[in-house]
């Protein structure tokens, strides 16, 4: 068996992570509710959404971008409804937006089962996250990642195909032996089939629409979509066989 190079995404591939969103901006829309009596939790969820949105494709997955967004909403609707801007109000919503990362974070189901198999077979195990060092950083020392990925680890701001060509090129790949393992369509899953490895598409089951797009590339490796973190261990195995067998 060859052994593989496996890149994993971190947030919604290994841990929870858009719950904990959806949670702070139900708690956002509720406390906007108590300002704005005539607005609706869609009409505030839409416009944060647009207003995150526009933030990340100009600054990236900085954590300091989602307290903003809020902010901003907020900022959105007091001059739509002629109201004064409060300054305590201001910093409740920064308040709000900032407890998403301080929430103890938790694994997917089976995370440590899979990256046990695919650690006791052998392969070569990498992590690639997007958002900044601190809070990602946070999530890798309170469940204990180090152990498997020790200082294979990338953090981009700017989660996109140059910054997997740009890991790529440090880790010196054999594109037929490296796989990119992740829920997100745009920042996994398109990149990887842009720069001609293999992919395998985990969908999470809260997801963000920032990460749904369309793949309208030919792939060169593998695509596979998978129900559940635990096939993965069996594909890469399979894989890993056939290319012995092959050679």
């Amino acid at each position: 068996m060859q052994k593989q190079t496996l890149i994993f995404n971190l947030d919604d591939t290994l841990v929870h992570c858009n719950k904990y969103f959806r949670d702070t901006i139900n708690a956002f829309v509720a406390q906007l509710q108590e300002w704005f009596e005539k607005l609706t939790k869609e009409e505030i969820k839409q416009k944060q959404l647009e207003i995150d949105l526009k933030s990340i494709e100009k600054y990236g997955l900085h954590s300091s971008r989602f307290p903003e967004s809020l902010v901003a909403t907020y900022l959105f609707f007091s001059e739509q409804n002629h109201q004064d801007i409060h300054e305590d109000r201001v910093e409740r919503v920064k308040e709000i937006g900032q407890s998403v990362f301080e929430v103890p974070i938790e694994p997917l189901p089976n995370m440590y089962e899979v990256l046990d198999k695919l650690k006791e077979q052998g392969h070569n195990l990498y992590l690639h996250t997007g958002g900044d060092e601190e809070n990602q950083g946070r999530k890798i020392v309170q469940l204990e990642l180090a152990k498997y990925f020790e200082k294979r680890v990338f953090i981009s701001e700017q989660k996109d195909t140059p910054a997997l060509k740009e890991i790529l090129n440090q880790i010196k790949y054999d594109p037929k032996k490296t796989w990119m393992i992740g829920n997100s369509l745009k920042t996994d899953i398109k990149p990887a089939v842009e720069v001609g490895i293999h992919a395998i598409h985990v969908p999470s089951e809260l997801e963000w629409s920032y990460n749904q797009v369309k793949i309208d590339i030919a792939p060169k490796g593998k695509l596979i979509t998978v129900n559940s973190l635990l096939e993965v261990p069996e594909i890469i195995q399979k894989h890993a066989q056939e290319t012995v067998v092959s050679t």
